[in-house]
């Protein structure tokens, strides 16, 4: 398979596997409420993942990130002090614009280690989305290929993320983005999207059976390379014999036909002249309760736009003191349609570059919409990380000052010559939905644009957008752990935290916090072993003898459960191992315990 070589790539291959595990310690003034599930951390996002696997590791149903595009305009900075000649003197040279030639290698370099976390903190069901823009598509999509495995590849969405021509653009105006999306394994399976208007505008014709619209009853194939389906119909209604064009035969065979013809699914047209018959499709019918397979084309119109994602911000805070200025938010109604797609209504949403927040916005949104019970994970570097990323979901979960328009689509109908045929239903459709909604707006307005006719109902705001409820834990990160400073009191972490980190570097797999006995040292078991931490963070007991692992407390462990084996972190042990295999226990001391035991 081709791969991808860029310049620094020998140095950031495995460099996620030296970045130091740092504890996440929360900041209850920032908070709001606790135990939600929800985690909002400042901090480098290479040591935020880091600092998730312990917790998460194969956890996450679904990761979304919008990274830096590498347009050459965004000045960002790469500074992951990889030890290194080249990425030394390439720190010299920060931040990154178009003047640096080698800006698409560093640019790679950042993106290569938090990709391999992010597939490593995904669940065996989960699915990745990236958003990206021409300058890095294809280096992107070779170096998912590489972490994630071509096969994994699952489709390219484009996002018109423009609904307007810039007209003093010299070449040709972009109007997309790309999304592109990725499983860890088949065991992905992602969502129908519920049925629209749109959706139902060609099931026009209807009968005793129900409604339904016609469906094409011939196939691309010609009459050389399907014979069989190359044969005369006849007409019930005019008497004639009818058959296919040579190029494209009859999709059903004879007998299938005449199967058709019994169960009443051959439809000659509403006047029963039509030149060819059409097959009937009832809408009762549609599997997986009528939802629609999602596409790679995501318009405008369904997901919104860049210009929607700034006034979406804008109007969230309206009353602040100073004003707002992110270049490059995402409407929330995007994320949305992800999440739709990608997830269940019980999913782990994470995203590490999370700026101004949509993704929380957008996970709070759609639980309040269906009720479901999402949780998200966002992960921000910069400063703007509590007064605009965490601030952004304060507002929305606790509801913010607004003045001005909000809107609603309630019928999208894409106009035809068919549909002006029957002008006085949709008129009559028309004036039912205003009947029925008109009270809850102060105005229904109706535009044709594009072939497309659209009804929105409009409503002033002027006092207070209610609140969507929930809750998050905002967290900084702490420094590294060192265990080879925990014998001098330099660092002591609380157990938890080094517990957390201990089992998943020795078993790979994440910490159930809620298993954890911190009274007995137990911390909770893998497929392989039961896993025990001896330890308190107080430097005077760490050198006590009771920080030791002896025969009494082997054998009170191995009486817990011989379906595993036990390992045992300790400072110290005071029996000999020819002591504890018989009982199935083995010592990991500290503080020079950290490698997996169990291998892949």
């Amino acid at each position: 398979m081709p791969e991808l070589y860029f310049k620094g790539k020998e140095f950031v291959y495995n460099h996620h596997l030296t970045v130091p595990f740092r504890p996440l310690e929360q900041v209850p003034e920032k908070s709001i409420g606790t135990d939600s599930g929800n985690l909002i951390i400042h901090g480098d996002n290479l040591h935020a993942l880091k600092a998730l696997l312990p917790h998460y590791a194969g956890k996450v149903d679904c990761i979304f990130i919008d990274p830096p595009y590498n347009t050459g305009n965004e000045n960002w900075c790469y500074n992951d002090n990889v030890n290194s000649p080249i990425m030394k003197e390439w720190l010299s040279n920060n931040p990154v614009n178009k003047e640096d030639m080698l800006r698409h290698d560093k640019w790679a370099c950042l993106m290569y280690p938090r990709l391999k976390l992010l597939h490593e903190l995904l669940s065996d069901r989960g699915s990745f989305w990236m958003t990206i823009d021409d300058n890095e598509v294809h280096r992107s999509r070779m170096m998912l290929d590489d972490i994630f495995g071509e096969e994994n590849f699952a489709a390219n969405v484009v996002w018109q993320k423009r609904y307007a021509t810039a007209n003093d653009n010299t070449g040709i105006a972009p109007m997309h983005d790309h999304v592109l999306v990725y499983q860890k394994s088949d065991g992905w399976q992602r969502n129908l999207l519920e049925r629209t208007a749109e959706n139902d505008q060609q099931y026009r014709y209807e009968d005793d059976r129900g409604v339904f619209r016609p469906d094409n009853y011939t196939c691309n194939k010609s009459a050389d390379e399907r014979p069989n389906l190359y044969y005369p119909v006849i007409n019930p209604h005019t008497k004639e014999e009818v058959w296919p064009n040579r190029t494209a035969v009859w999709r059903y065979s004879k007998e299938r036909h005449e199967q058709n013809i019994q169960d009443d699914l051959v439809f000659w047209g509403k006047d029963g002249k039509a030149k060819v018959p059409s097959f009937k499709r009832y809408r009762h019918l549609l599997r997986s309760g009528g939802g629609t397979v999602p596409t790679t084309w995501w318009p405008h119109e369904v997901v919104g736009h860049t210009d929607e994602a700034k006034k979406e911000i804008n109007a969230i805070f309206a009353d602040a003191d100073t004003k707002i200025d992110f270049v490059t938010p995402k409407p929330t109604r995007l994320i949305e349609r992800i999440l739709q797609v990608a997830a269940d209504s019980d999913a782990l949403i994470l995203d590490s570059f999370a700026g101004s927040g949509t993704t929380a916005h957008a996970v709070l949104s759609l639980n309040a919409k269906d009720g479901g019970n999402r949780n998200f994970i966002l992960v921000e570097c910069e400063d703007y990380a509590d007064n605009l990323t965490a601030e952004r979901v304060r507002r929305v979960i606790n509801g913010y000052e607004y003045e001005g328009t909000q809107k609603e689509e309630l019928l999208r109908q894409k106009v035809s010559y068919s549909t002006l045929k029957d002008v006085p239903k949709l008129l009559r459709e028309i004036e039912h939905l205003e009947q029925v909604k008109g009270k809850q707006f102060d105005k229904i307005t109706k535009t044709i644009k594009d072939d497309t006719l659209l009804v929105m109902g409009e409503k002033k705001i002027t006092e207070r957008t209610e609140g969507l409820g929930g809750g998050f834990t905002y967290c900084e990160l702490g420094p590294p752990l060192d265990l080879d400073k925990l014998l001098t009191g330099e660092q002591l972490p609380d157990y938890k935290s080094l517990g957390a980190w201990l089992f998943h570097t020795a078993t790979g797999e994440p910490l159930d916090q809620h298993g954890v006995r911190e009274a007995d040292w137990y911390l909770g078991d893998s497929p392989s072993y039961h896993v025990w931490l001896i330890y308190k963070p107080d430097l005077d007991w760490l050198k006590s003898r009771d920080a030791a692992l002896t025969l009494t407390l082997a054998e009170k462990i191995a009486a817990t459960g011989k379906d595993k084996r036990h390992l045992v972190f300790a400072p110290a042990r005071f029996v000999a191992s020819k002591h504890l295999l018989p009982l199935g226990v083995e010592h990991a001391p500290l503080p020079f315990a950290l490698y997996r035991f169990e291998k892949d």
